[in-house]
């Protein structure tokens, strides 16, 4: 960091796992098993339903010939990929927050909101794949399946709870599943080798070219380059040159493993079908179709059982990524966070709803129109996740002596473009095809098309153009958090704080003990009052207040009565608070107010999972709305 440089106060990416997994082994594999992970979370995208129904058809209708389309597309990934998670481990930033950092506020609201489409894109293909999936594994109708899709917002709660290796975990069986369920099709399959080495050969044509698009487009996943520049953050690599430098040649390997996995899934299921259906000339367009053939046409059921079950498992193993991917953007260009759950539930009812009334409306057959749809808006938003990362990547002030080389940026760029026009060429291409079929609304879908365009070209120009201008014209880079600029002796000012009243909210359990015993020592050493609260939360003191009396209102406070003369015993002076309503949150907030405390001290009683659901969160609840100090010490 030059000297002139502002110091950032860190907002860490998935704080919760942040640098929570160490890799100082001096063991070669140890350490190698340490950085892997990050890489397969994000392979999850690459062998989404999207990319099936791209490589089923590609298959049926050409054969072997494509199999070079996902050989180079896959390579693509690599580079930027590979990309990403180079500006997580140099800047220790996210794509989401380097763009903050960046682009001016409008812009990066837009471009959160474009990315929150893609992540609603994405998981509305998850949604389809899982319901399908659960469709053709057990006969549940598909509307049924979307519904219980929902599900797996438990899952994710319970899952985020174990740590991020228990998640990658978890995600790898996954993967693991589909691979090997695609391993045993082709050996029921058996492809022709020959036929599988030919189609490595580049070679296209009038009536290929745009299925070869297709493949290219539904390759890269914009929301994977924001996931994987976060992801590599939850490893402790240090600050040095040296441990950067090997923390990215750990992470190429990680990348180049997990997406060649990705890659022989895709070419898996275009071999499967250019060897079932194209030699069979059977045309698929629709995934359900290719499972009803499969059994007829290999002469076994467990084909079409290991279909399912593969393609069940690859709508669930982006469950987790998702959220993780929603959470990373939301709080990179925002700054807000939000529990995992309540994003996933949200994400996941944004998805279900089109989806449901999809098949409610139109029937089962609409889901693969669906389907190719979210890819639309998938491809709609990756120009501003890829040409911001080659940018940062590429510029030296930011990434120092890990800037992109000439080479590397030529080949980076030359990525973004082809990308680029690839997706423009098939977004076209989709208007055109809705355009034409849309009869008395065409001259409505034209102006709107049109709009669309002119709104795209002119966010384009400037995330391309604003990065030049603001290093020409010098203009301050929009952050918001609190900067200072740092001479080369200079030390920060430090200031102890004093406190004079400090309150502790107490609900007769035994978490109270370890708040006032923390409070306790604060009072001493500060000479400050120790304000004992309680919350009387029963229907009698909400209706009586005051002058409510029950047997447990008499106990509540002869417990107080306890606690006050204790502390009034160690020379503390005490002030006991009762107050009434059926929300503590609400009334503790309400006393902070009222009270004015130099410090709020709280104990948290070790919920997990299901019991915050049911028993409720409220130091979360109370944290956010208060301007105090607050210290959350936990029950021992």
């Amino acid at each position: 960091m030059s000297r002139n440089q502002p110091l950032e106060t860190r907002d860490h990416s998935l704080p919760e796992v942040h640098e929570s997994v160490g890799t100082a082994h001096a063991h070669f594999w140890k350490r190698l098993i340490s950085f892997a992970g990050p890489a397969y979370l994000v392979s999850v995208g690459y062998m989404d339903p999207g990319n099936w129904a791209t490589d089923l058809e590609g298959g049926s209708k050409f054969g072997y010939r494509l199999l070079w389309v996902l050989v180079v597309s896959n390579l693509m990934a690599l580079l930027l990929q590979t990309l990403s998670s180079r500006l997580g481990i140099v800047s220790r930033r996210d794509l989401a927050q380097a763009c903050r950092d960046e682009y001016p506020r409008i812009v990066s609201y837009i471009l959160w909101i474009l990315c929150e489409f893609a992540i609603v894109a994405c998981d509305l293909a998850e949604v389809l794949g899982a319901a399908i999936g659960l469709q053709l594994l057990f006969h549940m109708p598909l509307l049924i399946g979307v519904a219980v899709t929902a599900l797996d917002t438990l899952l994710v709660l319970w899952f985020s709870r174990l740590g991020i290796r228990v998640i990658e975990a978890f995600v790898l069986v996954l993967i693991a599943t589909i691979a090997g369920c695609f391993a045993f099709e082709i050996y029921l399959a058996r492809p022709e080798v020959h036929a599988v080495v030919t189609g490595l050969i580049p070679r296209l044509n009038a009536s290929s070219i745009y299925i070869a698009v297709a493949i290219f487009g539904a390759t890269v996943m914009p929301h994977n380059l924001y996931l994987h520049s976060a992801l590599v953050q939850t490893r402790r690599i240090g600050e040095t040159p040296a441990e950067k430098r090997t923390a990215c040649r750990f992470n190429l390997f990680d990348s180049a493993l997990a997406l060649n996995g990705a890659l022989f899934v895709n070419a898996a299921i275009l071999v499967m079908s250019a060897a079932v259906f194209f030699m069979h000339h059977v045309q698929v367009t629709e995934i359900q179709q290719a499972h009803q053939l499969l059994a007829p046409l290999l002469g076994t059921t467990a084909a079409s059982v290991l279909f399912g079950a593969a393609l069940l498992c690859s709508g669930q193993s982006s469950t987790l990524t998702g959220t993780m991917a929603g959470q990373i953007v939301m709080e990179g260009f925002l700054r807000l966070r939000m529990q995992p759950w309540l994003r996933r539930a949200i994400t996941r009812s944004l998805a279900i709803i089109p989806a449901a009334l999809t098949i409610y409306l139109a029937g089962d057959a609409a889901t693969y129109r669906l389907i190719i749809f979210s890819q639309v808006i998938l491809n709609l938003q990756l120009p501003f996740a890829v040409i911001p990362l080659v940018y940062f990547t590429s510029d030296r002030r930011r990434m120092g002596e890990f800037a992109n080389g000439i080479w590397l940026k030529l080949g980076a760029w030359a990525c973004a473009v082809f990308i680029l026009v690839l997706n423009t060429w098939l977004l076209l291409d989709q208007m055109n095809e809705w355009i034409t079929q849309a009869g008395p609304y065409r001259t409505l879908l034209l102006i709107a098309g049109a709009l669309g365009g002119m709104a795209f070209l002119a966010l384009l120009t400037v995330v391309v153009g604003w990065p030049r201008l603001k290093a020409q014209r010098h203009i301050p880079t929009p952050v918001e958090h609190v900067s200072v600029n740092l001479e080369q002796d200079a030390t920060p000012v430090l200031r102890s704080a004093a406190y004079s009243r400090i309150l502790v909210p107490l609900d007769h359990s035994a978490a109270d003990q370890e708040a006032i015993n923390n409070a306790l020592a604060l009072a001493r050493m500060h000479d400050a009052k120790i304000i004992l609260l309680h919350v009387e939360e029963g229907v009698t003191s909400q209706m009586f207040g005051s002058l409510a009396s029950t047997a447990e209102i008499t106990e509540g406070q002869a417990y107080l009565a306890s606690i006050e003369r204790a502390l009034r015993e160690q020379s503390v002076s005490v002030e006991v608070v009762v107050r009434y309503g059926n929300t503590p949150a609400h009334e503790i907030v309400a006393a902070v107010r009222d009270l004015a405390p130099d410090l709020l001290v709280m104990a948290s009683h070790g919920h997990r999972g299901i019991k915050d659901l049911v028993f409720g969160t409220t130091i979360n609840a109370v944290r956010h709305k208060i301007k105090v100090p607050m210290m959350i010490v936990s029950k021992s």
